[in-house]
């Protein structure tokens, strides 16, 4: 007959003869320091690739470090090799360094091909009126909008509207002697540009008026492009000299 101890001690084993997994809150800090020591076993240029491949922006390359837990200069020095390897193999695509972080881009020479396969021959294009505009906010930001249309002559306010659906202005303060809104352009607009900073725009300044100028047509009550205003403008007189001429 089996002792009423013997039993007991089989069915109930004492802990310590027991291996125990370890419970949720003995493991949650685990996966990080794993997945930190793996990274860093990574081979620095596929993993780069790896990454840029998913990124919504231009990625810095401190950003980059950080994730692959590896030396900015490092990471700096791999992110240029690729781009020349790239330029070097005349691959379809390109790794840039714009707006202050890297991320690839199709090359301009296969723009035909990538246009007819995402927008299927319908190209979304910024009208003339809202480039004009853009490049008034660019050269002159930060920037109210009665300025920008001192500068251009016509009303922009819908334009500016398009402009800040679309990402490429945003507000950046206001005017401290009118309180007018003033717009600068985002990093989105030098992304977009393929610029890292603004300093990299071309000269533009002989083709804009003079600061002073455009100070004194927006301080007037209406500006000289008044809808309700007599039809005697530059143009209106020009047609009537040709004409009569």
């Amino acid at each position: 007959m089996t002792d009423p101890a013997d039993t007991a001690a089989l069915a109930d084993p004492a802990p310590s003869d027991v291996e125990l997994e370890p419970g949720p809150a003995e493991g949650d800090a685990a996966p990080a320091g794993l997945l930190s020591a793996a990274t860093a076993e990574l081979e620095l240029k596929p993993a780069l690739e790896a990454v840029l491949m998913v990124v919504d922006e231009p990625a810095t390359e401190e950003h980059l470090a950080k994730v692959l837990d590896r030396p900015r200069r490092a990471v700096a020095k791999a992110l240029r090799e690729l781009s020349d390897d790239y330029t070097r193999e005349g691959r379809g695509f390109d790794l840039r360094l714009v707006a202050g972080g890297w991320r690839f881009y199709t090359r301009p020479a296969f723009a035909p091909a990538v246009e007819k396969f995402v927008l299927d021959g319908q190209q979304a294009r910024l009208t003339q009126a809202a480039l004009e505009t853009l490049a008034v906010v660019a050269y002159r930001q930060p920037v109210s909008r009665s300025r920008v249309s001192a500068v251009r002559g016509v009303n922009c306010d819908g334009v500016m509207r398009t402009l800040l659906q679309r990402g490429l202005v945003e507000e950046g303060g206001t005017e401290p002697e009118t309180g007018a809104i003033l717009y600068r352009t985002t990093n989105y607009f030098l992304e977009r540009m393929g610029l890292r900073s603004l300093d990299e725009l071309p000269e533009l300044a002989p083709f804009l008026p003079e600061a002073d100028a455009v100070e004194a047509e927006s301080q007037e009550g209406l500006p000289s492009f008044d809808p309700d205003a007599p039809d005697e403008t530059p143009t209106s007189s020009m047609t009537t000299s040709i004409t009569e001429t």
